[in-house]
């Protein structure tokens, strides 16, 4: 039984490095984006939250009013 921990133990090992070795190859592959770049999309996702926010709030705002005139 010890031996059959053994060799779990060792395979388990053997791949957990391996995995590593391979995810630092791939991370070395990654083209990142540069600061100019980073900036520049983080300024679009903001414009983009901001205007879909105000959409919301606007098509709110209608239905509230529609609901209100059907009330009273």
């Amino acid at each position: 039984m010890a031996v059959q921990e053994t060799a779990i133990q060792q395979s388990f090992m053997s791949r957990t490095k391996r995995f590593v070795r391979d995810v630092k190859a791939e991370m070395k592959k990654v083209n990142w984006p540069t600061r100019k770049e980073i900036i520049a999309h983080t300024g679009v996702v903001f414009v983009t939250v901001v205007l879909i926010a105000a959409l919301i709030w606007a098509i709110d705002a209608v239905f509230a009013k529609a609901l209100q005139f059907l009330i009273k």
